[in-house]
């Protein structure tokens, strides 16, 4: 007896490792994820705005609210999480005793004599003791995968709501762009009907002619072009918000407003505010609790039994008064022929645990290299816009004074048409630069993980 207790004893002890709950492994490369030279002492971050207060036209927040509501694809991870909450209820039901009614009864009758009846009215039950940790680590490892599946949820949201912003202002932009060609192809209008006019008047030649043509007919091909892509992105839209194809209410590029200066807080905060990061840290922790499972599959189960109820054959008599049946009994079970099968399960999750590592800290590079991206596109985008700025004002001049020797001089009205056309270029580059700054400050909103 005294050996048993102390080769239980030993049992225990070495049971104790599967009971390690999961830490977080470190990460050398954490305060170098930013550039240097965006780095600041200010904790703040953009993400730390609700995309309400970011995107403030009431028109694009409608459409995020909707959105939210009948996407499907966000509708699909609520369905995870609810799943995941439902496995670790099990999981923790699990620590109590399994009851069940087991009822009997039989009709015996010998050479046609009279029938005696028996009964047994009983319920038993059984109840694991998690001595060596494979229930523990199974609820531990369900609490994991539901956090695995709520930063899922989370993630599918944050990215629903830059794509519909994404998607909101390319329409904004693509309106733009339609409105700048339309006055670009009425200006080429007007220099082929200018070219026709030097033609017949024996200025110009037909080659002249010809090619002003062809650059007034690439202008209007450019037209059905955008307008193509405007009723495609309307129709990607309406797939975003769970919507059969329709026109989406907007407003207008030039009434958009964002912050001035942007805040990117520090690399550590990407741990607890990217979902994505935070989804693979959560399977990090489920593969280190089923790694412990693994480890627990090698000791013994024990089980404890019992099970009471009423039966009238209680004695050798089969009319026997009806009496009570009590019974309990303790098992081990040890196993033996399939350590291989174990030592083979334990490699797999071992292998299991260490993808599920390389996974997290590639998940947290990533999202460094995501936010410096978006912070260079942001910032590039600024000073290109700065630029833009300078080069309209100077052909808006150079467009005043076509005009103005047009009049008082021999300046013929093709150089006034030209000046027109070139600034129309100009501000279609700044559109698209002013395009390229919004989805900056989208896409940093989004890596920093702001959105849910």
């Amino acid at each position: 007896m005294k050996k048993t207790i102390i080769g239980l004893s030993l049992l225990v002890g070495l049971a104790g490792c599967q009971y390690r709950t999961y830490e977080r492994p470190e990460m050398p490369q954490t305060d170098s994820l930013y550039l240097r030279s965006t780095l600041s002492a200010d904790t703040a971050s953009i993400a730390d705005l609700s995309w309400k207060e970011l995107f403030t036209d009431p028109l694009l927040q409608e459409l995020i609210e909707t959105g939210i509501e009948n996407n499907t694809d966000l509708n699909i991870a609520r369905l995870k999480v609810q799943e995941a909450e439902a496995l670790l209820t099990a999981s923790k039901l699990a620590y109590l005793p399994s009851l069940s009614l087991t009822p009997q009864g039989t009709i015996k009758s010998v050479e046609g004599g009279s029938a005696t009846k028996t009964y047994n009215l009983a319920a038993s039950a059984d109840w694991e003791i998690d001595i060596f940790g494979r229930i523990t680590n199974a609820k531990r490892e369900a609490k994991a995968v539901l956090e695995q599946s709520e930063a899922y949820r989370q993630a599918v949201q944050t990215q629903l709501v830059a794509t519909i912003a994404n998607s909101y202002y390319t329409l904004l932009m693509l309106d733009k762009q339609l409105e700048i060609s339309r006055s670009t192809a009425e200006i080429w209008a007007d220099n082929l009907r200018v070219m026709k006019a030097l033609k017949k008047a024996g200025q110009t030649t037909e080659m002249a002619v010809a090619q002003i043509e062809a650059s007034k007919l690439a202008v209007d091909a450019s037209l059905l072009s955008l307008q193509q892509q405007i009723i495609e992105m309307e129709n990607s839209i309406s797939s975003l918000l769970g919507d059969v194809p329709r026109q989406i209410t907007r407003s207008t590029l030039d009434v958009q407003l964002f912050p001035d200066t942007l805040s990117i807080g520090v690399p550590l905060h990407l741990l607890q505010r990217r979902p994505d990061v935070r989804q693979s840290e959560a399977a990090l922790a489920a593969a280190c609790y089923v790694t412990n499972q693994a480890y627990a599959a090698f000791y013994p189960s024990i089980t404890l039994s019992g099970s009471a109820g009423w039966t009238n054959a209680a004695g050798a008599v089969i009319s026997n008064p009806g009496e009570w049946l009590f019974s309990a009994i303790g098992s081990l079970v040890q196993p033996l022929f399939n350590r291989g099968q174990n030592i083979a399960n334990l490699k797999v999750a071992k292998a299991q645990q260490e993808e599920a590592l390389l996974s997290f800290r590639q998940s947290l590079l990533d999202a460094g290299n995501e936010v410096n991206n978006a912070l260079l596109q942001w910032q590039t985008a600024r000073q290109r816009l700065e630029l833009d700025k300078q080069q309209i004002a100077s052909l808006r001049s150079a467009v005043r004074s076509s005009e103005l020797l047009m009049k008082h001089s021999s300046q013929n009205y093709l150089e006034v048409l030209t000046a027109r056309q070139t600034l129309l270029e100009a501000e279609l580059s700044a559109v698209s630069d002013r395009f390229d700054e919004i989805q900056g400050v989208i896409n940093l909103y989004h890596a920093l993980g702001g959105g849910y």
